[in-house]
């Protein structure tokens, strides 16, 4: 069934539209559109009439978005980006075969973009797109196919697969362990501990699995495991991290483990697409690659 025309407004009047609302002027949408004023304004007007709905108040000089025009331009605005990502992505690649991640930032930093080579080399004609997230986001209003996340599985409205468990080990610089010589888990609360945003009890379940106190525990707080790598690595103190995260670190000396006792944590690593991407070539290209890497990865270090 068709959409009547007055639900599919001119482009160019849905961008008129938006650069108004952004800006609240008239005159400033006029020269970032490259339009004269009285172009927008009827532009603007076009749409109202079209939509049989005002979308602003107009007081003397100035504008203001009604109830609706507000609610109005962030829908406009979403959809002006998805069909601009669109269009640039055929434009990179007019046969198709593009894929469009998010992906946690220091998994993506760390693990993933230096295997990438590798999956561009299996699949030639695919285009990656990576952009990073912290946290779960809804898919219906994020132009992407998928998405790598740390969690329970459960992302309503999308499907996911499970990549790999995470366990977190005590870390240090060899500075701070020679400071402080722990020798049981009871020892790491003389020594100041270091928190990720992301995992806020962290140090409470680690400290109960080996029977230390787990009381008031306090610390400088991180969002991002590679800024808490860094702090870590400059002996302010002892953080939580992923082993698999910070091999290199390990392995050549600038961080060492506080003590040797790791902790596999209640979630796991996931990759989530929306149902309706499930079959997108690309995708399942994707999936296949990361399992076989991850599978490789793990049989390397048990």
């Amino acid at each position: 069934m068709l959409t009547p025309r007055r639900f599919l407004p001119p482009i160019a009047h849905l961008q008129a539209f938006e650069a108004a609302a952004r800006m609240s002027s008239i005159t400033t949408a006029a020269r970032e559109l490259n339009l004269t004023q009285s172009a927008v304004s009827r532009q603007i007007k076009a749409l109202e009439d079209l939509l049989e709905v005002e979308l602003f108040y107009r007081e003397r000089q100035t504008i203001r978005l009604t109830p609706g025009g507000e609610a109005y331009a962030r829908e406009v605005r979403d959809a002006l980006k998805k069909i601009s990502t669109a269009s640039l992505n055929l434009r990179a690649n007019p046969f198709g075969g593009t894929l469009n991640l998010a992906v946690l930032p220091t998994f993506g930093a760390r693990w993933l973009a230096p295997r990438l080579p590798s999956f561009l080399a299996q699949h030639p004609g695919t285009t990656l797109n990576l952009v990073t997230r912290l946290t779960a986001f809804d898919f219906r209003l994020e132009a992407m196919d998928a998405a790598i996340y740390h969690g329970t599985g459960d992302w309503p409205g999308a499907q996911t697969h499970r990549l790999r468990d995470e366990y977190v080990v005590p870390a240090c610089s060899p500075a701070l362990l020679e400071r402080y010589r722990f020798e049981a888990p009871a020892d790491l609360r003389k020594a100041p501990l270091l928190h990720i945003t992301t995992r806020p009890d962290a140090w409470e379940r680690w400290l109960r699995l080996h029977n230390a106190p787990a009381e008031q525990v306090q610390g400088m707080l991180f969002d991002q495991f590679s800024t808490l790598a860094q702090v870590a690595r400059a002996g302010l103190g002892v953080a939580l991290l992923p082993a698999f995260l910070i091999e290199e670190e390990l392995r050549t000396g600038q961080l060492v483990r506080a003590l040797d006792l790791p902790m596999q944590t209640a979630e796991a690593y996931y990759l989530a697409w929306p149902e309706d991407r499930a079959d997108h070539p690309p995708l399942t290209a994707f999936r296949d690659w990361i399992d076989a890497e991850i599978s490789a990865d793990t049989n390397i270090h048990n």
